[in-house]
């Protein structure tokens, strides 16, 4: 009996598991999601590049820059709006609505955010745009990319990619100008006077953009990107997608083919599709959306701008290729009506969605109308824990943080609550001028930082928990307060 013949162990000859990256040129192309994509873009770019310039007056006392991440100083700043550090939950709930906003439009239209305004479409839109100015349409395109490397082709490419670098610089000196007052950043940036993180910052985002909108533009949706892998969670038979309706169009043929078969026959015996390729020749990513539902759509509509154009010029409907539910796509494949719009859009799951996203947005709203402006933390000594001072008396040291977050200055009072007997002073007062209320000046929208002595008698100051009280002494008042405890021997918990 002959022996199996053995099985190869190294595939790597048989299986390829890299294919080289095939350009993709897309056609220039004209309609309603292509004038939508157009709008967008410029909406995108403009607020990225003017928000830095935006003015707010806050008063004297704080900046006036509109949006503005102060770092140094740890605040964020949004028009009215300025987060403190211990306010860092704000930050965090629009973050989480964003994520439930992506979530609500995923569910509701697929990829839109992928198509439309996403930073690496922007980028890469604006990129493609380039390219058609310095090389032509797509067929110049291919025809250049195919030339040898002439003089001429070296001139175009330096050109172009010129004007990439500098949309890239642009893009990552803009972005440091959130980080501090955007004048006075950019005549420190262009004397040499800036921080070097600032230089750092600006190279980093620069190559990035030149390198990912530049050149890699589709590969970063496919295979970088996790959010294509994500949203299939998101979808249903009842989410808008781009969908090319494959009963109407298949069998395919070109128009020269349609017209034998109508002349032969009598009859069409092919579908709507005449095999033009405009919808892949238009696509940013280079699919081919007849595939069916693909990782690399990033749902922007030309392709059905395309079709459409197709199909008026050879004298068929519109919609070959659409916006359609997969509930809607198996009615019309059964000739009855669609789905109202209104009902596919306020459907259960889009409804928990927009339920969720609207109550976080409340409770935002809220805790930022109901919030004082004033703020007290008490940090109690360790070391020593207590002392005890020449008449008997127990003295405890704290150190007081008094937050003022107006863009004004503001007189405070620091008051015991609890503590029978006992009194406050700070280290500009002496110990025989304590008081239970302290009368404190906190400079505008600062943190003032005090240390404060808390003394009782030992007979009254048995081990016990207390509060510190901070109140406004201005017509607008509020107040804080927090607790803390008192040491009168070794053996009390601190």
């Amino acid at each position: 009996m002959n022996s199996p013949a053995p099985v190869p162990t190294d595939h790597a000859s048989e299986i390829g598991y890299y294919q080289k990256r095939k350009g993709v040129f897309p056609r220039k192309i004209d309609g309603r999601f292509r004038r939508f994509k157009w709008l967008m873009m410029a909406l995108c770019l403009l607020v990225y590049y003017a928000t830095p310039w935006l003015r707010w007056d806050r008063g004297p006392y704080a900046p006036n820059q509109a949006v503005l991440v102060d770092l140094a100083h740890r605040r964020f700043f949004m028009f009215a709006i300025e987060i403190w550090p211990q306010e860092f939950y704000f930050v965090a709930g629009l973050l989480i609505m964003a994520g439930i906003g992506l979530f609500l439009v995923t569910s509701a239209v697929g990829r839109a955010w992928c198509g439309y305004a996403c930073p690496q479409t922007v980028w890469t839109d604006l990129y493609q745009h380039v390219d058609r100015f310095i090389d032509g349409d797509r067929n110049a395109q291919i025809r250049l990319q195919a030339a040898p490397w002439t003089p001429a082709k070296i001139a175009r490419r330096l050109l172009k990619w010129s004007i990439y670098l500098t949309i890239a610089f642009w893009t990552g000196g803009a972005w440091i100008l959130y980080f501090a007052d955007a004048p006075t950043l950019t005549h420190d940036f262009w004397t040499g006077q800036a921080a070097a993180v600032a230089y750092a910052t600006v190279f980093v985002l620069t190559m990035t953009t030149f390198v990912l909108g530049g050149f890699m533009r589709e590969q970063v949706c496919i295979y970088m990107c996790p959010w294509p892998r994500i949203q299939t969670a998101m979808l249903d038979e009842k989410s808008l997608l781009v969908t090319y309706k494959d009963w109407r169009g298949e069998p395919r043929g070109s128009v020269k083919a349609h017209k034998a078969d109508d002349a032969k026959l009598g009859a069409e015996k092919l579908g709507d599709c005449i095999d033009c390729l405009q919808c892949v020749a238009v696509c940013p990513t280079g699919i081919d959306i007849r595939e069916g539902p693909q990782i690399g759509c990033i749902t922007c509509g030309l392709c059905i701008d395309a079709c459409d154009r197709a199909m008026v010029q050879t004298g068929r409907p519109r919609g070959l290729i659409d916006y359609a539910t997969l509930d809607d796509a198996v009615r019309e494949k059964r000739g009855e009506a669609p789905t109202p719009i209104l009902r596919t859009l306020l459907r259960p799951r889009m409804l928990v969605y927009l339920g969720v996203w609207s109550a976080l947005g409340l409770a935002m709203l809220f805790m930022l109308g109901a919030r004082t402006r004033i703020d007290v933390s008490v940090a109690k000594d360790r070391n020593p824990q207590f002392v005890t001072l020449s008449n008997g008396s127990v003295r405890n040291g704290y150190t007081i943080k008094l937050r003022n977050m107006e863009d004004r200055p503001r007189r405070m009072t620091l008051a015991l609550d609890g503590l029978p007997g006992g009194a406050l002073y700070d280290d500009e007062m002496d110990a025989a001028a304590a008081t239970r209320v302290l009368e404190l000046a906190v400079p505008a929208d600062a943190t003032r930082t005090v240390r404060v002595y808390a003394v009782a008698d030992r007979a009254h100051a048995v081990p016990q928990h207390f509060g510190m009280v901070l109140r406004a002494l201005d017509s607008e008042g509020g107040g804080a307060r927090r607790d803390t405890s008192f040491t009168t021997s070794q053996g009390d918990a601190p």
